[in-house]
C-alpha cells in the first residue's frame, strides 16, 4: 500500500485502499447512502401510491401505480400548487437579499472598524446564537400586530434587512478578516471611502461567502414554518410549508397521496439549488469558517 500523507483528503485516502478492505469500505458507504436517502424515496414512491396503500405497504415499489396525484395535488387544496411556490419564492428571495446586504454590512463594520464597545456588541451579537426562536416570537408578534404587518410577507422578509442573523455576520466576519488590509489602505490612498471599499473592494472578494449565505437562507427560509404559519393567515398568501397541511383534514380523509406528491416537487427548489451551488457551498464554508 502506498503511504497517504497526513493532510490527504478523504477521497485520496479512499482511492489508496485496496482489496478487501476498499470492497468493505465502498459497501458501508452505500449502505448508508442507502439509509440517508431512505426516506426521500419513500416519499417518491408514496407519492405514486393510492391513499390506502401508503402506510399499508411499506416497499418502495407501489402495487398499483396513481399518476393522478400530481395533478389532484397541484390543483385539489382549492388553489393552484403554483402559487404557494410563488409566495415561497417571494419571501425566500426579499430574505436572500435582506441577509446578504445587511449582514455583509455589520461583518464589514466588526471586521474593519474600531468603535466604542465593539466588543461587547460582537459578543452580544454572538449570544443571539443561543436565544431560543420561541423566546422572542411572542414580542416580535406583538411588535408586527401593531404595525398591521399581520398576514403579509414584511414581518418575513423585512427583518432580514436588519442583520438579525448573527450566524451569517460571523461567517463573513472571519471571511473579511482574512483579506489583507493593505488593500484597504491602498483604495484610502487613491481617496475611495469605506462604502467604496465596501463595494469595490471586500464585496467581491467575499463571494463564497456571499454564496454561503444565500444557499442557507434559501433552505432555511423555504422550508420554515413555524414563522410563516404564525404571520400569514388567508390561504392565498400561504407558502408551500402551509400549502401542504391542507391536504390534511382530521375531521375527514386526509389525501395524503396527493401530499406527498406536492412534497416531492417541493423539494426541487431547494434541490436543484443545492446541485448548482453544492462546489460553492463547500468552499465558502472552509474559507468563511477557517481562516482569520
Amino acid at each position: 500500500m502506498s503511504a497517504i500523507t497526513p493532510n490527504a483528503s478523504p477521497l485520496a485516502r479512499l482511492r489508496s485502499l485496496t482489496g478487501p478492505r476498499r470492497i468493505f469500505t465502498h459497501t458501508l458507504l452505500i449502505g448508508v447512502a442507502v439509509v440517508m436517502l431512505y426516506p426521500l424515496l419513500w416519499m417518491l414512491s408514496s407519492s405514486l401510491k393510492p391513499d390506502t396503500e401508503i402506510f399499508t405497504h411499506p416497499g418502495l415499489i407501489p402495487n398499483e401505480l396513481r399518476p393522478e396525484n400530481y395533478s389532484e395535488g397541484w390543483s385539489g387544496s382549492g388553489n393552484s400548487f403554483s402559487l404557494y411556490i410563488t409566495n415561497s419564492l417571494i419571501v425566500t428571495i426579499g430574505a436572500v437579499i435582506g441577509n446578504v446586504i445587511s449582514c455583509s454590512l455589520a461583518a464589514y463594520a466588526f471586521a474593519r472598524f474600531e468603535f466604542r464597545g465593539k466588543k461587547i456588541w460582537f459578543g452580544l451579537m454572538l449570544g443571539t446564537l443561543m436565544l431560543p426562536t420561541q423566546a422572542v416570537l411572542i414580542p416580535q408578534y406583538t411588535i408586527f400586530y401593531n404595525l398591521t404587518w399581520i398576514n403579509t410577507y414584511l414581518p418575513l422578509i423585512v427583518p432580514k434587512f436588519l442583520a438579525v442573523d448573527a450566524f451569517f455576520i460571523f461567517l463573513m466576519v472571519q471571511f473579511i478578516r482574512s483579506i489583507p488590509r493593505e488593500l484597504d489602505q491602498a483604495a484610502m490612498m487613491d481617496g475611495a471611502n469605506p462604502l467604496q471599499i465596501y463595494w469595490k473592494i471586500i464585496l467581491p472578494l467575499m463571494k463564497p461567502a456571499l454564496i454561503t449565505t444565500t444557499i442557507f437562507t434559501f433552505i432555511w427560509t423555504y422550508d420554515d414554518f413555524l414563522h410563516q404559519l404564525v404571520y400569514l393567515q388567508q390561504n392565498e398568501k400561504f407558502t408551500v410549508p402551509l400549502g401542504l397541511t391542507l391536504f390534511l383534514d382530521q375531521t375527514s380523509g386526509s389525501s395524503y397521496g396527493a401530499m406527498f406528491a406536492m412534497s416531492t416537487l417541493a423539494l426541487l427548489p431547494t434541490l436543484i439549488c443545492f446541485l448548482i451551488f453544492q462546489k460553492r457551498l463547500v468552499e465558502g464554508m472552509a474559507t468563511s469558517g477557517m481562516k482569520g
